[in-house]
């Protein structure tokens, strides 16, 4: 038998050879060439990014290493001029880690910025002479000013780092305080607020920076302050903005995990929840009940992050105190319904781990029936928790100013809780 010659492109096995075979040939061509032409073209689109990129961290990576040359920066520590001694101005308090556009500058706890004018040597307040009582200017830096952490810096340094308004935009920074006269070598700052976010920046941040107004500290060297640094984000977000800590008249939708206006938000709302007093309040009387409120869909996770964050709370003075008729015992609650005391034939109080076993099952027993009476919680003044003892008859006739009344239109009912 004459074997079978292979014809051109056959491999002699019976399978074709994509090597050879000059249609497979083309269409390998025209794959090379598309992805040529497609690379090509990403490049172009590419290369002009990476040019801003590659030119913006040469021109930081020169700027940085003239900086740190001690022909272009010379000592803080040395008088710049003949008679000059060291001073400079520094942030006593730091700005919130956030900040919303359209709102005045304060701290967390809401008190102003302080910033103070320093002997750099001794690192004391500058009381007296005319430096004490001189003006300074505040001003918007860039995020990334200080992350190598040093804390000496030249003139140029500090002024390469101030932040101007996005052109075609208003001022960065506006208020009553970009200017400030020092007061005995202090100066607060609260009436500053900004107009733009920060996100615009390579850090996504900015800090507040103070320098002496050049007429009023004549020649002296007064090293400039900068800030911890902040993020400032559009006002819009803080119609959102959940509240660390919360207050308790904050409406309910100012916790974690509770949006406003949100499936959560509408439960609450319907059985008389409307802000984090009675949200705790609640808790207190019967957790159980208030976790099937906000229902099965939400996780135990979210409910311990709602809870976690509600206990932040900064309680105020106010407390309760409940008598149930025929008993010689009054109990002492917080504001939000927390019992917390305890008093036993007599006018004083007394906090519940002084309590003996007996006591204590007595209150507990006591404390159960108290939250089925809400009604009958007595408002007092926190100076009257140790003085004499009230009548034990729950006054009826009196005007009830006390818990918030939608949550005595709520039937819950009591679950057993440990004291």
């Amino acid at each position: 038998m004459v074997p079978k010659r292979p014809f051109h492109g056959d491999s002699g096995d019976g399978t074709d050879s994509p090597a050879q075979d000059p249609k497979r040939l083309k269409n390998s061509a025209i794959r090379d060439v598309l992805g040529l032409l497609s690379m090509q073209d990403m490049v172009t689109r590419i290369e002009p990014f990476l040019r801003l990129v590659v030119r913006d961290e040469v021109e930081r990576t020169v700027q940085r290493v003239l900086q740190f040359q001690p022909s272009f920066r010379p000592s803080f520590h040395q008088t710049e001029t003949s008679g000059a001694r060291g001073l400079l101005l520094q942030f006593v308090n730091r700005p919130p880690a956030t900040i919303f556009t359209g709102s005045n500058i304060e701290t967390e706890d809401g008190n102003p910025i302080r910033i103070e004018l320093l002997d750099a040597n001794s690192k004391t307040l500058v009381t007296s002479g005319p430096l004490s009582s001189m003006k300074i200017e505040i001003l918007v830096l860039d995020g990334d000013f200080g992350l190598d952490d040093r804390e000496d810096w030249s003139e140029n340094e500090f002024n390469a780092n101030v932040i101007r308004e996005r052109e075609g935009r208003r001022p960065l920074v506006t208020g009553g305080d970009l200017n400030v006269t020092l007061r005995a070598g202090i100066g607060m700052i609260s009436d500053i607020i900004f107009t733009d976010n920060s996100s615009w920046q390579r850090s996504r941040k900015f800090r507040l920076g103070a320098r002496p107004v050049p007429k009023t500290c004549g020649e002296a060297r007064i090293r400039e302050a900068r800030s911890e640094a902040f993020v400032v984000k559009d006002h819009r977000g803080e119609l959102y903005k959940k509240h660390h800590p919360p207050s308790l008249d904050d409406e309910i939708w100012r916790l974690e995990r509770i949006a406003k206006g949100g499936a959560s938000h509408k439960k609450l709302a319907e059985y008389g929840i409307h802000t984090v007093r009675d949200f705790l309040q609640i808790y207190e009387i019967n957790p159980s009940e208030l976790r099937k409120v906000l229902g099965c869909g939400i996780s135990n996770k979210i409910w311990d992050i709602i809870i976690d964050h509600a206990n932040e709370c900064v309680l105020d003075d106010k407390f309760y105190t409940y008598f149930e008729a025929g008993q010689s015992v009054g109990l002492l609650f917080n504001s939000v319904y927390k019992l917390i005391g305890a008093a036993f034939d007599g006018p004083m109080y007394k906090p519940l781990d002084e309590l003996a076993p007996s006591q204590r099952a007595l209150v507990e027993s006591l404390k159960q029936q108290a939250y089925k009476n809400v009604a009958c919680f007595i408002l007092i003044d926190a100076r009257d928790i140790f003085g004499p003892s009230r009548s034990l008859a729950c006054p009826q006739s009196q005007s009830f100013n006390g818990p918030n009344p939608s949550l005595q239109q709520i039937e819950f009912p009591v679950a057993r809780q440990g004291i």
